[in-house]
């Protein structure tokens, strides 16, 4: 009687080759193994292939055991979902393409100032006008004199204090820039930047 040849013999992917998803449990890779075995245990070669298939199944699943995948998009999602995130969003809005464009062209202006025309004194006119304008821009969406103080002077304070951190305690020096005057005029630079989130998308 003619020997039952495995006819995925030649199957490279092991899960293929045993019949079974990549998602089966221990309990279905055995026994997919076993029923193969059984049925085709007169035909070595056969035997061969669904022994190599069942062991590198094996052997992958314990290697992933050891050294689990992250799962990039479900993480993503889990932030997404956290409430500390859910609250950022809910401080943040996106208004008309208009204003954004009048905020944005107003502190790349004043940055342009900074850099063009540092004084001795520094650049404290600029960083004047950028309260000021982001008092403007804050009340012209809030439509609300007090909340529009309240949150015009703590993003300005918040923002300059976090300028002066970052340049202090992260951002190193850059070389062509030296000095007191290049301290205050990144300084400011980045409180522009702060400060134009802060009118442009802080609700």
């Amino acid at each position: 009687m003619r020997q039952a040849v495995f006819p995925r013999i030649n199957v490279g992917d092991p899960y293929r080759r045993l019949g079974i998803s990549k998602e089966a449990s221990e309990d279905e890779i055995q026994g997919a193994r076993n029923f193969l075995i059984q049925k085709y245990a007169g035909h070595k070669p056969s035997v061969d292939a669904i022994e190599s298939a069942h062991d590198k199944i094996i052997m992958q699943k314990f290697y992933d055991r050891k050294n689990p995948k992250i799962d990039i998009k479900k993480k993503i999602r889990e932030v997404n979902q956290s409430r500390l995130v859910q609250f950022v969003r809910g401080r943040f809005h996106t208004p008309s393409t208009k204003f954004i464009i009048k905020t944005s062209l107003t502190f790349l202006l004043l940055g342009v100032l900074t850099v063009l025309f540092p004084t001795e004194e520094g650049p404290t006119l600029q960083v004047a006008l950028s309260l000021i304008a982001t008092l403007y821009f804050v009340h012209e969406r809030l439509k609300s004199k007090f909340r529009s103080f309240l949150y015009g002077v703590g993003a300005f304070i918040f923002s300059w204090l976090f300028g002066t951190f970052l340049m202090v305690a992260v951002i190193p020096p850059i070389p062509i820039l030296k000095g007191l005057r290049a301290f205050e005029v990144i300084t400011s630079l980045i409180t522009y930047l702060l400060l134009w989130v802060s009118s442009t998308y802080l609700k």
